[in-house]
């Protein structure tokens, strides 16, 4: 399995397709605007990660009060995409929350969770 993460040319290309959409967006798994639903992701063959496009997003860098930030929501959700799922460490990136204004990234759990799951020393 190569493992790797490559930009290609074209969405319908990607085995990684990353999308802003909003409300009832067509895929059973509705958004509800600012707060609560931040994203999801289809774990993990179907490759799609939805970012609700009604939130306020920060691409950093550093934590933005009330403002949630998009990369640490982003690792969250390939984490689900790579076939992790939710950790009971508060700290880690794929704890269940994230408050806004707060920036998460890998820590020891999730980097462990990978290596149970592809086999890695």
């Amino acid at each position: 399995m190569d493992k790797r993460f490559t930009r290609v040319n074209g969405f319908t290309n990607a085995d990684l397709k990353v999308s802003f959409k909003r409300g009832n967006h067509g895929d059973g798994s509705d958004f509800d605007g600012p707060g609560r639903v931040l994203a999801h992701a289809f774990a993990p063959t179907n490759g799609r990660v939805d970012f609700d496009a009604d939130e306020n997003w920060s691409d950093g860098p550093g934590a933005v009060p009330n403002v949630m930030d998009y990369e640490s929501v982003a690792v969250h959700e390939i984490g689900h995409l790579l076939g992790l799922r939710h950790s009971a460490d508060p700290n880690a990136s794929m704890y269940a929350t994230i408050r806004s204004g707060v920036v998460k990234g890998l820590n020891s759990d999730d980097i462990q969770g990978i290596k149970v799951l592809y086999g890695l020393n």
